[in-house]
């Protein structure tokens, strides 16, 4: 068998986001799973409307993701001499025509086609044949270039997601594969792309279904074999539309900074579309180990981002609390907290409520700043019952020799003796200064972890 060599090839003409991550994803993982090249392609032919920004989010992107290519990125627009090459073989095969219909032309005959109900298509007024006499060329006119599509026959494939798809020919028209300036079309470039780049497996979203049979016909005329092909459904919104920009999709990047693990991401968007069994929850490897073109989804999947915060928090859970430490460091400078060698233990205390780095370093950071506690849960906690149990506790904990969670639970648990006040009367308003929330873990781990001159300062402002 051949090497395995699988691409992904997005056009940055807007910000990279989740559901064309997903279909890079895919052949990424085939790539690695049959020990396989992953290369990334940058198809900006479009240069109105591509822009180095969006290439940028590409790049990022798949390095946050850990999806590094093996090969590349290659530049589409650094290749054009290439495909000028090919062009002129299929000049010189007669594969190719230049045609001299104007936009304004095109419309008209389209607008007709449509009135008559048929399909709109170029109906080969430029296509040379045997016995045929073309149009006068119109002066000062450059021509596109268009494809010779077979007129019989069918064009078919064994879709790895969809199955055999066949398609006739008639339904095809003949593709413009340069532009009046030279410059080549999509569906040629892909192909010249492929060619060289010996591409085994094309895997990407359905919305390139159109486009196949017109690539298959382009490898045909350059006496190539086509790629296996798989087409992958959709990725909708909550809304149940197709996730894109222009209905709010956010580009990859941003969940980065929103304190999303790469590992959480890429377990969430493998289940977008593939699935092992009822696994919800797995690591990079285990995906890896399992991932196949035989368990791809044929129906859209639909995102949902409480899902995902879900499987984040998963991920969060998991890693031990020195990892975490790590992870949450940049989150924690950017809120101008700088840590020390409590930090881990605090990872470990505050994990299981956080279900983003963000929020993760959001908890820690009360622990290093001065926290604002909310005035309701202040007026509602901290009143005449419970100040004289905080100004004994205040003061016992000021006295203690030994600072860690036995003491310190021993301490609370004289106070509560003395006072006679149940757990909640003390540990509610305790939290609130110290916290500036009733809501934490264990009141001791949490005081625990403070400085002990700090804990004595907040309690003082009872």
């Amino acid at each position: 068998m051949s090497v395995v060599r699988t691409r992904f090839a997005p056009s940055p003409t807007g910000f990279i986001h989740l559901g064309n991550i997903r279909s890079a994803l895919y052949p990424w993982a085939f790539a690695k799973v049959h020990q396989g090249v992953f290369i990334l392609r940058i198809e900006d032919t479009d240069q109105d409307r591509s822009t180095q920004a969006a290439v940028d989010v590409i790049l990022q992107g798949m390095k946050w993701l850990g999806m590094a290519p093996d090969e590349g990125p290659f530049y589409q627009m650094q290749r054009i001499k290439r495909y000028q090459e090919v062009l002129e073989q299929l000049k010189s095969a007669g594969e190719v025509y230049p045609c001299y219909m104007s936009i304004q032309e095109l419309d008209a005959l389209r607008e007709t086609q449509i009135a008559n109900k048929l399909k709109p298509k170029y109906d080969g007024t430029w296509r040379p044949e045997i016995g045929k006499t073309l149009p006068p060329i119109p002066e000062g006119v450059q021509p596109v270039l268009r494809f010779k599509n077979p007129k019989d026959g069918f064009v078919s494939w064994n879709d790895k997601v969809k199955g055999l798809i066949e398609i006739s020919n008639e339904e095809l028209d003949d593709l413009v594969i340069a532009r009046p300036d030279g410059t080549p079309t999509y569906n040629f470039c892909v192909v010249v792309d492929d060619i060289d780049m010996a591409i085994t497996h094309v895997i990407r979203g359905d919305d390139h279904v159109n486009n196949t049979p017109r690539q298959i016909n382009i490898f045909k005329a350059l006496g190539h074999a086509h790629p296996t092909y798989a087409h992958l459904p959709t990725v909708l919104n909550e809304q149940g539309e197709k996730l894109s920009k222009r209905n709010g999709a956010k580009a990859v990047t941003a969940y980065e900074a929103e304190g999303y693990l790469p590992e959480a991401m890429i377990n969430y968007l493998a289940r977008l579309g593939w699935s092992h069994g009822d696994d919800e929850v797995f690591s990079v490897e285990q995906f890896l180990s399992w991932f196949d073109l035989d368990h791809l989804g044929k129906s859209a999947a639909q995102f949902d981002e409480a899902k995902l915060k879900w499987v984040n928090a998963q991920h969060i859970k998991a890693l031990s609390q020195e990892v975490l430490a790590e992870r949450v460091r940049p989150f924690l400078s950017a809120l101008g907290v700088v840590p020390d060698d409590r930090l881990p233990a605090m990872c470990q205390l505050l994990k299981d409520r956080c279900d983003t780095l963000v929020a993760l370093a959001k908890w820690v950071s009360v622990f290093y700043a001065p926290v604002q506690p909310n005035s309701e849960e202040l007026a509602k906690h901290v009143n005449d019952v419970s100040r004289p149990a905080i100004a004994l506790l205040k003061g016992q904990l000021e006295e203690a020799s030994v600072w860690d969670v036995p003491t310190i639970a021993q301490i609370i648990k004289d106070v509560l003796s003395q006072t006679g006040l149940k757990m909640p009367q003390l540990a509610m308003p305790v939290r609130v200064l110290l916290a500036g929330t009733a809501q934490t873990p264990s009141l001791d781990a949490v005081i625990s972890l403070f400085n002990q001159k700090e804990v004595v300062e907040r309690l003082s402002k009872a």
